[in-house]
């Protein structure tokens, strides 16, 4: 598990690779691209790879080796230069850092070039915090934010602390401080769709808990849990009559780029 320095001793790049992430692709396309305007505005040149698909974790937390192999095969072939690869979700930032070695483990050659690959590939928030030592002037008035972090990027990147240590460099911006703050939302990919009850079950707790807060919105680095919890949210606020979002939500790109001055491509809080 990876946690903050600041800054960090790495050279700061001039290039670096953008993996977008499925569920940002297709459900937050607007948080990829905040993303890569905060990266721009510090300096940074952002490469898109346009070959680039699913990084294999649905496949690979399946059970699907085989599968998840030949996912991660591709994506090894398309970040040929020697250029940090930052990814705004630490559950897909976990599986390439830390599972491609272990997939390709009976494969030397393929090992070789997922071990030189893993010691490239940054959360986002990490990347942020570690080696730009972004630490943009807050534009905003007050407000409360509770974070939530995703199991992987909590467990396996260690980013929960480079997302709050983000949030808790804005002036104006207050942290509320959620129960069992560590438990997962229910989303784990394939999970919500297997064991669509207890996933049920989990989600509800964890917006129970986000809402008790008084938070005026959620902020995490993983969309795929931002699609849980908020679509749970949405559902129960049509269930009970609100017109208005009772927890609005975005990615913590898109919250940095509004805070710090810059127009969000798409706000994610479903409003």
């Amino acid at each position: 598990m990876t946690t903050p320095s600041s800054p960090a001793t790495a050279p700061r790049p001039r290039d670096v690779y953008f993996f977008a992430t499925c569920v940002v692709d297709q459900f937050f396309p607007g948080a990829g691209m905040d993303a890569i305007t905060l990266l721009e505005r510090e300096g940074i040149r952002v490469h898109f790879p346009a070959d680039q698909t699913c990084c294999g974790q649905p496949a690979y937390t399946s059970g699907f080796a085989d599968e998840a192999r030949k996912v991660a095969a591709h994506q090894l072939t398309l970040f040929p230069e020697d250029w940090p690869v930052v990814v705004p979700s630490g559950s897909c930032a976990g599986m390439m850092k830390h599972h491609y070695p272990t997939l390709f483990a009976a494969d030397p050659a393929r090992k070789a070039e997922a071990e030189k690959l893993s010691a490239r590939v940054y959360e986002l928030t990490q990347f942020l915090v570690e080696i730009l030592d972004f630490k943009p002037q807050d534009c905003g008035s007050d407000c409360t934010v509770v974070l939530h972090t995703s199991c992987s990027a909590r467990r396996e990147m260690g980013v929960h602390l480079t997302g709050k240590q983000l949030l808790a460099g804005l002036k104006n911006v207050h942290i509320a401080q959620q129960d069992h703050e560590s438990e997962c939302c229910g989303f784990g990919g394939t999970f919500s769709v297997k064991q669509p009850e207890i996933s049920s079950a989990m989600v509800e707790d964890k917006v129970k808990s986000l809402k008790a807060t008084g938070a005026e919105r959620v902020v995490s680095a993983d969309c795929g849990c931002l699609m849980n919890i908020l679509g749970h949210a949405a559902w129960k606020d049509l269930q009970e009559g609100r017109k208005e979002p009772s927890l609005p939500g975005e990615h913590i790109a898109s919250f940095l780029l509004r805070r710090s001055g810059g127009q969000p491509a798409e706000l994610e809080s479903q409003q």
